[in-house]
């Protein structure tokens, strides 16, 4: 490929304590954390929204928040669960009386717009500067001390350098850590296959108060699918159909059809994928009309981002790794904890892996209630680096935690705490790796999370 040298002067911005690239659920919680605890914050999001999966995504779903008789997620999450429910945007919470006397059990179903004002308000009377349909392009680093100078934005007005002490990527591919030079793995180049993502989607035309619906999708779903395959109604005979999820009366969100060998970090193969996602959107409406009978079935809206399970995730201080997640492990410098099953969808069509993903999913160390795994600290702080943390899909984990903990609630719970080792780490003047983890534990405490352990330390868990 050719290249060329290129080279112009751009405007610069200081005066910034922290940089958080990415607006969805982890960087828009460890923006409004930072701020809160009195930083400068500006948060970047390439949409026109916050919230990421849970509003531009459609994945209209809020869940695992508790262990079955015990909350799980405090902080910031916990937060902006109890203000959709108290404002009348959850599904299936009654009020927030019953659903904090419950455990929280369940998780809830959200509108997204009510999310999207939600943390529009957070971020608003925190303090935090919030710039829509802003890019990070590049990033000035000291590779020698592994540290991060600056980052240069794009969006409308052009380009331009911001200068900040400190930096968090939770850009969900690791944009951020990869123009940096951090290491990462990568799916297809760590591991075999690529987790397929999905395209979800709004749905209406469906009486939900005549309809039984499982985890999974209406009862039957299953043998459904099985006979449109047998009868080459697919364009592909996937097997794992997540399904329809109850939202807000009279709509759903649909999560069908998966599209194989996607790489959400190549741009063409993402362009590829949202036009094929939009056309298995279409075809799973066709088989909810055809073998369910739902002749008023309507595709509402199709999202405005992809639904990507897995691309790259940082090379941490600490990998969090399967012998963890299977021991229950605690961790002295935990920053949330967490118990959703291992949840790697199927690689391929053949009838052999739909049998891997539902035994792992479903019986393969699954958790009783009352269970959980700690999230230590050091996955949120790529290995070496002095001043930059991950938060959300992109922290360090092996693949099968992963599959675990690459969701919307361990997400928020991440950026909350690379918010405030990010404040720590400035008013000490220690690196991302040398702050002291049971101050942070503390601080979270403070917060509102749920950190159970009972002997804190000063150091980070690393590998």
């Amino acid at each position: 490929m050719e290249k060329i040298n290129y080279r112009r002067e751009i405007k610069t911005e200081d005066g910034y304590d922290l940089v958080v690239a990415g607006g969805g659920t982890a960087g828009t919680a460890a923006a409004v954390s930072a701020a809160r605890l009195g930083a400068r914050v500006l948060l970047v999001e390439a949409l026109g929204c916050l919230g990421g999966t849970g509003t531009s995504g459609l994945v209209l779903v809020l869940e695992p928040l508790s262990n079955g008789p015990t909350m799980l997620c405090g902080g910031i999450v916990k937060e902006a669960a109890d203000t959709l429910i108290e404002k009348g945007w959850a599904a299936n919470i009654k009020n927030l009386e019953e659903w904090n006397a419950s455990g929280c059990a369940g998780g809830i179903c959200f509108d997204s717009e009510g999310l999207k004002l939600v943390l529009d308000d957070m971020v608003s009377k925190a303090g935090v500067e919030t710039r829509f349909f802003t890019t990070v392009a590049d990033a000035d680093t000291d590779a020698a001390s592994k540290t991060v100078k600056g980052v240069i934005i794009s969006n409308i007005e052009g380009l331009s350098y911001i200068k900040a002490k400190t930096f968090i990527d939770a850009t969900g591919d690791a944009v951020l850590s990869d123009f940096c030079g951090a290491d990462y793995y990568e799916a297809g180049r760590d591991t075999p296959n690529i987790m397929p993502p999905t395209l979800c989607a709004v749905v209406g035309g469906i009486n939900w108060k005549d309809l039984t619906i499982l985890h999974g999708g209406p009862r039957g779903q299953q043998e459904k699918v099985e006979q449109a395959i047998s009868d080459g109604f697919f364009s592909q005979s996937d097997r794992h159909v997540p399904g329809l999820f109850f939202n807000k009366e009279p709509l759903g969100c649909m999560n069908a059809g998966h599209i194989f060998g996607m790489n959400s970090c190549n741009c063409r193969s993402l362009s590829d994928g949202m036009k094929k996602g939009r056309r298995l959107v279409q075809e799973y409406a066709d088989f909810y009309r055809k073998y369910f009978g739902f002749n008023k079935f309507q595709v509402i809206t199709t999202a405005a981002m992809m639904g990507i399970r897995e691309s790259r995730r940082v090379k941490g201080e600490y990998t969090l790794n399967y012998d963890d997640y299977k021991a229950r492990r605690q961790f002295p410098d935990q920053i949330g904890i967490f118990s959703k099953s291992v949840d790697i969808h199927v690689y391929d069509c053949t009838p052999e892996e739909y049998a891997r993903y539902h035994e792992e999913y479903t019986k393969t160390d699954r958790y009783s209630p009352g269970e959980c795994y700690g999230i230590p600290y050091g996955i949120l702080v790529p290995k070496g680096w002095k001043n930059l943390w991950v938060a959300g899909r992109c922290a360090s984990t092996d693949i099968k935690v992963h599959g675990s903990l690459r969701v919307q609630p361990a997400a928020y719970m991440m950026g909350e705490a690379a918010g405030a080792a990010a404040v720590q780490a400035i008013n000490t003047g220690k690196s991302a790796g040398e702050i002291d983890t049971g101050s942070i534990v503390k601080t979270l405490r403070e917060q509102g999370a749920i950190l159970p352990q009972k002997t804190l330390g000063n150091d980070l868990t690393k590998n």
